[in-house]
């Protein structure tokens, strides 16, 4: 077990690993563009226990109780970065067989991962992820924005963030609202994903259409499913985390019994 600040290339981040379990997968949890580690609350330990899996929650730089972004400027690839920094610290963990579930943000990064890194990644679990910007995106994160102007959404966060609130606000607000990340797609990297994908998204997800899900399912180069939540938003795992804790099991189960990993 390793619980700590762990230096990767420089961008020092918070890192909990959770080793219990010999000769079996890591699920790596990613969380989405406000997240951190504490926020998953209980639902990596439920699922690592039921699949008997051990587990890696990171916050990324900004995030939690990692260490300060340096700017609050994002380029359009910004979560490119973030796959190739997941692979390092990968590296640094000696970590092998991995599972990704990513939520949001998370579950993009998931995808990208799997994307460029296909011999780590032996499946994933993608949450409400996106592969392009939509409209309903763009009114989202607009929202939220307009919710942490005007409600007490700033004092909420800091409890997870600190200091760093405003400027992962700004991070995430200025590059999805700008005009440049309008035309942001990663649909040409689906066809490099090989391993077996779970698209979970709730059918009233409030930053994205089922598109995102239809598109990433017909791209990615492997097996792929999907499960919409009826009356479910963005964040299904905590809305009805019963529903996609049995639906991780079972997709897990298939994987680990089918001796793919």
């Amino acid at each position: 077990m390793e619980i700590g600040i762990i230096d990767v290339k420089g961008k020092k981040l918070y890192v909990e690993y959770k080793n219990l379990f010999e000769n079996r997968p890591t699920i790596v949890f990613l969380h989405d563009s406000l997240g951190s580690s504490q926020l998953w609350r209980d639902f990596p330990d439920k699922l690592s226990k039921e699949t008997q899996c051990n587990t890696l929650i990171y916050d990324r730089l900004g995030y939690g109780k990692s260490f300060p972004m340096f700017t609050h400027e994002r380029k359009n690839d910004y979560m490119e970065t973030e796959a190739d920094v997941l692979n390092t610290l990968l590296d640094q963990l000696d970590i092998q067989e991995i599972i990704l579930f990513g939520h949001s943000d998370g579950g993009t990064i998931a995808l990208i991962t799997a994307a460029k890194y296909p011999e780590k990644i032996k499946a994933v679990i993608c949450e409400a992820g996106h592969i392009f910007v939509e409209d309903i995106t763009i009114k989202g994160v607009a929202d939220a924005l307009h919710a942490y102007q005007t409600t007490n959404l700033p004092e909420r966060l800091a409890k997870y963030h600190g200091d760093k609130v405003e400027m992962i606000i700004k991070a995430w607000t200025e590059i999805w609202l700008s005009d440049r990340f309008r035309n942001w797609n990663i649909e040409y990297l689906l066809k490099d994903i090989n391993s077996p994908l779970l698209f979970i998204q709730g059918e009233n997800d409030e930053y994205g259409t089922l598109m995102q899900v239809e598109k990433t399912i017909s791209q990615v180069g492997g097996a792929a499913e999907k499960f919409i939540i009826k009356g479910a938003g963005h964040t299904p795992h905590k809305e009805v985390p019963e529903l996609v804790l049995a639906k991780s099991i079972e997709f897990i189960g298939q994987i680990v019994n089918s001796r793919k990993i």
